[in-house]
């Protein structure tokens, strides 16, 4: 039998800290013991029994160091000074005083008894006071100097920003030195957070900026919405400071600010930050333990899956995308190793029926999230087919192989411009969310899309080619003064997207409340008003297929929201996928368009919950030549079998 050694640098460098703890402890409690019989007997030293009070300050620090021991006081469980630690120290002293007291009264009563009880508060005093003063001590060394840092003044006074502090003032490598809080609270108008006082509210700010010659503002309020930070934006901008802002709460997801988080204001913070509310419970009771699948990992939506999806512990995350650089870079964010030697990596196209057969045969997924798409609008106008191939069959193939390996749940990711659709991508991903309507009426579990607007920080939004535009000199372009669009942070619209998939929803499209729509315009406006170098907008006209404004929900989609009060749930006209096999991705573009438009706005054509979809996964070689509509008569073209419209 191996018996484990403890290093000899344990008992260097940790054991004479953790003993010196516990000695002087010990001192604290033979001095409080003395103190206590002095004021028992008045003060007359020539009273008091010298060598019963020695031997029961022995047997008290043993009695002591033992209850300290039990109770991690000397373990090195917490750091030095902390309210753990302290809490530790008043359990200890509890314990010592009645054993003390007891052991006394077999001892021939060395000391009085008033005393052995006095002596318990006062240790706990001294023992506690100590520890306060070396923890100021260690405090004002790491503390920066104002002359050497940046004076910050503070935005919050909660729980935020007393994070933000400690971490300023606690931290050696801190650039920043707090001087001032503001805060709309009244009731916190006297408040000191670690010695730095509350000056104000926000509309103070240039009065305090001034007053505490201040560098820089932070916003320490990790909730704040976007509303908030753009109207701090506004008040600061004229005050020639830094304006800095501390993550929102779901890109911390439970841990601390550090110094390391406080950033420049992003533009995702101006547009798209909420706070987003998240069942832990449901969430975690159909992700812990399971076997999950994301297709489109590599994507912008899909990798953001994969990273928040890990958090929650599933038995296996299998990462499918036909982007081997994609996977790479999700490999990398996840484990930081970024080998490519790990099975649950999976290249594949969800054209290949074949393949995905072969993928969830091996991997037999419990949970499919199905974000692998094309999205780019303009693109999908001039090129129909593609969409028809991958947003369309290839989801009708992703589902169908679902059916046929019993996964539990599958989400589809859809867009804002299924609403009411007008455009190729809107057709191709309204006929998805029916094909998921028609997948759920055959599934033992549950089967739903999910709908949302733009992401911010995905590849090719908005922001991105405004960034890239200001890179390269400008102009930014814009189609319309007045356009307008739904935003939301990756890391909100997959939040909500996980909550979704919790939801008991049979065939709905579960819609994300996507705030207030915001004015590209403005937006372009902002990020011009930042450059460097005067940046011109010029304004091109919307493109074929595009709205002026977006909507979230269809005109016969009822805003209900019986779950959550961020997901709307609205019903689906299903889609029986046999009806794809009549297309023609040869067909003329306009052709094409006109039979994709009906099969967006076809009435149901649902299929039996008694039996599976009918058809089998398409494949390159299934398609058969068919009439197609003619934009004045769709209803000619596109006819499931049986001759049933």
């Amino acid at each position: 039998m191996q018996v484990a050694t403890v290093p000899a640098s344990w008992f260097r460098t940790v054991l004479p800290g953790r003993a010196l703890r516990a000695g002087t402890d010990a001192v604290a409690l033979a001095l409080a013991l003395l103190i206590a019989t002095l004021l028992r007997h008045d003060g007359a030293i020539g009273e008091v029994d010298v060598r019963g009070l020695v031997i029961l300050s022995a047997v008290a620090a043993g009695v002591q160091t033992a209850a300290g021991i039990r109770f991690g006081l000397y373990t090195g469980r917490w750091s030095y000074g902390c309210f753990e630690e302290i809490a530790a120290l008043v359990k200890t002293v509890a314990v010592t005083t009645p054993v003390v007291f007891v052991l006394d009264t077999f001892l021939g009563r060395l000391a009085p008894r008033s005393a052995i009880i006095a002596a318990g508060l006062i240790t706990l005093v001294l023992a506690a006071g100590l520890r306060y003063t070396v923890r100021l001590l260690q405090d004002s060394r790491l503390r920066p100097s104002p002359e050497d840092g940046i004076r910050v003044v503070v935005m919050g006074a909660g729980e935020g920003a007393t994070q933000v502090i400690r971490a300023m003032l606690r931290s050696p490598s801190s650039r920043y030195v707090p001087v001032a809080l503001l805060d709309d609270d009244p009731a916190k108008r006297a408040l000191h957070v670690m010695g730095v006082p509350v000056a104000g509210n926000r509309y103070a700010m240039a009065e305090v900026v001034r007053r505490f010659r201040a560098e820089a503002v932070v916003i320490a309020i990790p909730s704040a919405s976007a509303d908030l930070i753009r109207g701090l934006t506004d008040l600061a901008q004229p005050l020639n400071v830094d304006l800095k802002v501390v993550p929102p709460v779901v890109e911390l997801f439970g841990r601390t600010v550090r110094v390391e988080d406080i950033r420049p204001v992003s533009h995702e913070d101006l547009l798209g930050r909420r706070e987003i509310g998240i069942d832990l419970a449901a969430v975690a009771g159909y992700l812990a333990g399971r076997r999950v699948l994301v297709t489109g990992a590599g994507g912008s939506i899909g990798s953001e899956l994969c990273r928040q999806v890990a958090r929650f512990n599933p038995a296996k995350l299998v990462m499918l995308d036909r982007d081997e650089s994609g996977l790479h870079a999700v490999q990398l964010s996840l484990d930081g190793r970024g080998m490519l030697d790990d099975r649950n990596l999976v290249v594949a196209d969800i054209r290949d029926s074949q393949r995905l057969d072969e993928v969830f045969a091996e991997h037999k997924p419990h949970v499919v999230f199905h974000a692998a798409a094309l999205k780019h609008l303009p693109l999908l106008e001039m090129h129909p087919s593609e969409a028809l191939k991958t947003n369309i069959i290839g989801t009708y193939q992703i589902l169908q192989t679902a059916l046929k390996h019993n996964v539990d749940r599958l989400v589809n990711i859809s867009t804002d411009k299924a609403a009411d659709p007008c455009s190729v991508l809107g057709y191709s991903k309204r006929i998805t969310e029916r094909l998921t309507a028609a997948a759920d009426t055959g599934a033992a579990g549950t089967y739903s899309s999910v709908r949302f607007g733009n992401v911010l920080g995905s590849r090719g939004s908005v922001l991105t080619a405004f960034a890239a535009q200001v890179e390269a000199g400008g102009p930014i372009t814009v189609t319309d003064p007045d356009v307008t669009r739904y935003f939301m942070t990756v890391q909100e619209a997959v939040r909500l997207v996980i909550q979704a998939g919790a939801l008991d929803s049979k065939g709905e499209v579960l819609v994300l409340d996507m705030g207030e729509p915001v004015r590209i315009a403005d937006v372009a406006r902002r990020i011009a008003d930042a450059a460097d170098q005067h940046i011109q907008i010029v304004y091109t006209g919307l493109r074929p297929g595009e709205k002026l404004a977006e909507i979230l929900l269809g005109p016969e989609e009822p805003d209900h929201r019986p779950n959550h009060p961020l997901i709307s749930q609205a019903p689906v006209p299903p889609l029986d996928g046999a009806v794809l096999s009549l297309l023609d991705p040869s067909a003329t573009r306009e052709d094409l368009i006109a039979v994709l438009r009906w099969l967006a706005e076809s009435p149901a054509l649902p299929i039996g919950r008694d039996k599976p979809m009918p058809g089998g996964p398409l494949s390159n070689n299934t398609w058969h030549r068919a009439p197609v509509a003619s934009k004045r008569h769709p209803e000619t073209a596109a006819v499931p079998p049986g001759g049933r419209p």
